[in-house]
């Protein structure tokens, strides 16, 4: 039996380029965009958007990559990630947001901290204080060559 590269349960669902699809996709597995959605997606898994995909909506997942066009409210339970040529205008509620360079966000992140206290926090016991760690003068004093 010939493997196809999936394992398991495991669940695609394509948006190929070339479509475009009015309304809301809920499934379990991995959703891949590379046409044009424009409604929501929910899933408790992968969200992939391809550099010619596009979403206009709304966004629930565990995970969100994207190297495409992304105008939405996005909510990821572990993380979002653009890739450098993603464009993302709109809301993003994640614990984590990863951008590589060149990639391209307008609008707000909410990664969850609501606020901190005023207290410094102490450094590590080894760690001393600052003016025992600044250079110490050093003397050179030259020998003599013919001795």
């Amino acid at each position: 039996m010939k493997k196809n590269g999936f394992s398991g349960d495991d669940s695609i669902t394509l948006l190929a380029k070339g479509v475009q699809l009015r309304g809301e996709i809920r499934v379990e597995g991995t959703v891949r965009i590379d046409g044009r959605l424009e409604g929501e997606i929910h899933t408790k898994g992968q969200v992939i958007i391809g550099e010619d995909g596009l979403v206009q909506g709304t966004i629930s997942a565990g995970t969100v990559v994207s190297s495409g066009r992304i105008k939405a409210n996005v909510t990821a339970l572990e993380r979002v990630q653009l890739l450098k040529t993603a464009t993302l205008i709109g809301e993003i509620h994640a614990p984590l947001l990863m951008m590589e360079e060149g990639a391209k966000l307008q609008g707000l992140t909410d990664m969850g901290v609501n606020s901190w206290t005023d207290e410094i926090p102490k450094l590590p016991g080894m760690v001393r204080e600052l003016s025992s760690h600044r250079a110490k003068q050093v003397v050179v004093i030259e020998k003599d060559a013919g001795q």
